[in-house]
């Protein structure tokens, strides 16, 4: 079988997990201002990318992989619990177990679940997304390194839809910040792949402030 069914499906927006329904604080930083423009969109992606993801999200996903692909359980768990402690505000913290949820009932339906995997999310409370995502990937036969590529393009592609939704962007606009933005993309994957375990981590104080910021939005599209 061709191996990239499986990252495509894994990749998709069609994947049955709610991503639609959260901008990750961007909703805020367009209703604040802070995102009014185009170039605007492009800084503010930019800078998660290589301050946040490439620095602390990307590489801790790809140790959940790296330990559901080797079956290194305890590692897993481990992983699993700093993740869910490093959740800085409670959008944040439900995003990430709603989508871990959906995740985990998709899975427990399908054929691919092997009994190890399938034993493990019985015993694991309140799976989150990174945990979820490293299991189908194990599950799929999908690599860790392409994991982790799917995971970055679906939350690009998340961010992009967006702002077709808050900002004046159409189609076309969004595929040319698209172009922009797939070597940061690249870069990301590469800084988060080789970055050390000791080093791994973020302080991204403007995302927070806009996820705190989002829960009191007065009218609002997206969860988070």
């Amino acid at each position: 079988m061709n191996p990239a069914w499986a990252l495509l499906r894994l990749a998709s927006p069609q994947l049955p997990i709610g991503g639609y329904s959260y901008s990750q604080g961007l909703e805020m930083a367009v209703d604040n201002g802070r995102v009014h423009t185009p170039d605007a969109a492009r800084r503010w992606i930019s800078d998660q990318l290589l301050l946040n993801l490439a620095r602390f999200e990307a590489p801790l996903l790809l140790a959940h992989c790296q330990a559901a692909a080797d079956e290194n359980w305890a590692e897993l768990r481990q992983l699993c619990e700093s993740h869910r402690a490093s959740r800085e505000t409670r959008e944040l913290h439900l995003e990430s177990r709603q989508m871990g949820y959906s995740l985990q009932q998709l899975l427990n339906g399908l054929p691919e679940l092997d009994a190890p995997a399938r034993d493990f999310l019985d015993q694991t409370a309140e799976p989150h997304l990174a945990l979820c995502w490293a299991v189908a990937a194990r599950a799929w036969g999908i690599s860790p390194q392409d994991a982790l590529a799917a995971w970055l393009w679906s939350w690009l592609e998340n961010q992009l839809a967006v702002l077709m939704k808050t900002l004046p962007l159409g189609q076309q606009a969004a595929q040319r910040l698209t172009s922009e933005l797939l070597p940061l993309l690249q870069q990301a994957q590469h800084d988060a792949s080789r970055i050390n375990p000791e080093h791994i981590g973020s302080a991204a104080f403007g995302l927070s402030l806009a996820c705190m910021a989002h829960e009191r939005q007065y009218s609002r599209l997206f969860r988070s």
